[in-house]
Order: C-alpha cells, then structure tokens, then sequence
C-alpha cells in the first residue's frame, strides 16, 4: 500500500519552496531548548515544542477547536495547507501527525526516516530560521476523538478476545523493570508493569537504522505474529502515547488496518491510577 501520508526526502526537496506546505520540526522530551534544532535542522522547518502546540495550556488534552484553530491560524497555517512534520525524538513527528488529524487538519504527512534518513542520504542541515508565515484566519473544526480511547474503556476491554492491547514501549518498561525508556530519568508512575493481556511490539522494531519505515511485509509480519487483524479492535499504548501513534501509522497508512485506536493516558495514567490491574512477569 502507497500512503500519500507520508513522505521522503526526494519529495520534500522538490517542495522546498512551495508555500502551500509547511515543515515543522517536533522538539520532543529533552528538547525544551530546541538543542537539535538549533544545531542544525532541514531546511524551511519551523520548530514547535510538542506540549506547547499539540496540548491544551491547561489541561491534560487536546487542544479545543477554538485553540486549534488559534494556533494554526498564527502559524501561517491554512486549512488547505500541507503540513509535513518531523521530531526529535522521531516519534514525537508521527505524534504531532496523529494530533493534527485528530483536531481536524485535512493535509498533514510524515517525513520518513525524519532527520536521521535526510543526513545519511547525505543532505544539508542548517542553523538558520526561516521567516515566520503571514497568520491566517481559520474555522472551527470538530475533534475526531473516536481514534482514541480512555480509561474506562480500557478498563471494559481487559482479557476480550475481540480486543488486541499493543504495548509500544521499550522491553525494560514492558517486563516492568522501569517505568521511563532507557536513558530518561525513571519517573512518571508509581507503579511498574503492562496493562493486562497486552502484546509487546517496541516501535523501533518497525524501523530501519535510519528511522525509516520498514517494507510493509516486514510490518505486517510484525503486527501479525502479535494477533493483529481486521476482525479484532487493536489499542496502542505507550508511556505518553507518542511511540503508539508510531504503530497507528504503520497500520493504518502503510497496511490500510483502520480497526486501531490509541490509548493516549498510557502508563503514565494507568501506572498512577488506583484499583486497576497491572501485569509482570
């Protein structure tokens, strides 16, 4: 399967001065002072910080579509406008893609292999800003909130054959030995393990070395082996549900499967939640 929905280096280039597209970099956990943008990033990005563009400023959500539509429109965002995004950390791109399309943006794509497949193909980076977009005046958009799923449901769907919970984290937050990834502080739950019944398939297993997406056998063989299908409702989850958007788009953009859904709580609500059920080895 072809997706539109994402794209390489190749197409991004021959865009590179289209204005009806928009490039944005992610600046993910650890990168509240821009470090890697500054540095060097892919020509005519623009950087966002994730919880200050993809986040309500005073809740635990999404932005409303009044919010939505505020920021967009001072982004130089239109509704017609394409929107290709990127992360660092990689996953916080294919999150910021997941949000968008959430809060209703019609165009927003996926640069494949982010930063890490643009610089071993041998192209620039640079440290320079580009010229802020003209602001433009959008209308309201419903919020798809059927692509996701909250905690009582979870709760519901605990050992029913119809339902497949994927766990996308890292084997050591899977096996319950931390409850951050490797190399982060190991903090944001009080309590250590998986959702019940969940299914281990760490995101970066559906990527090369270049953070490039792997060729849809090798995806489907991986979602497989774990009992994904069309005939049962899949659930990803991670610890803030950036690494789950990364099988969302495998499945849905890359294997045409649209029976998925993202637990956006994560651990980091369920492994702080009282009376619900955790599984360790």
């Amino acid at each position: 399967m072809t997706s539109t929905r994402l794209v390489d280096p190749d197409w991004l280039a021959r865009h590179a001065n289209d204005p009806g597209v928009c490039l944005i970099e992610i600046a993910g956990n650890g990168q509240e002072q821009l470090q890697a943008y500054t540095a060097g990033h892919i020509p005519g990005a623009h950087a966002w910080r994730w919880k200050e563009w993809l986040w309500d400023e005073r809740r635990r959500d999404f932005p409303s579509p009044q919010l939505f539509a505020r920021r967009m429109g001072a982004a130089g965002i239109g509704e017609d406008t394409t929107v290709v995004l990127y992360g660092e950390d990689m996953q916080f791109g294919i999150y910021a893609w997941w949000v968008l399309r959430l809060c209703g943006h019609a165009d927003a794509r996926v640069l494949d292999g982010a930063r890490y497949l643009w610089r071993a193909q041998g192209r620039a980076l640079v440290t320079d800003t580009p010229a802020a977009r003209p602001a433009v005046v959008r209308s309201l958009k419903p919020r798809h909130d059927a692509v996701r799923v909250y905690r009582d449901e979870m709760l519901s769907r605990l050992g029913r054959d119809d339902t497949l919970i994927l766990d996308a984290r890292s084997p050591e937050e899977y096996r319950g030995e931390r409850a951050s990834p490797p190399g982060m502080p190991d903090t944001g739950a009080e309590r250590l393990g998986r959702i019940p019944g969940a299914k281990h398939l760490y995101f970066e297993d559906l990527l090369d070395a270049n953070k490039r997406f792997r060729p849809p056998e090798d995806l489907r063989r991986l979602f497989e082996t774990r009992g994904a299908g069309a005939d049962r409702d899949i659930i990803a989850y991670c610890r803030l549900s950036h690494r789950a958007t990364v099988l969302y788009f495998a499945l849905t953009e890359l294997l045409g499967i649209e029976n998925i859904r993202i637990y956006d709580g994560s651990w980091t609500e369920w492994g702080n939640l009282v009376g619900v059920p955790v599984e360790k080895p």
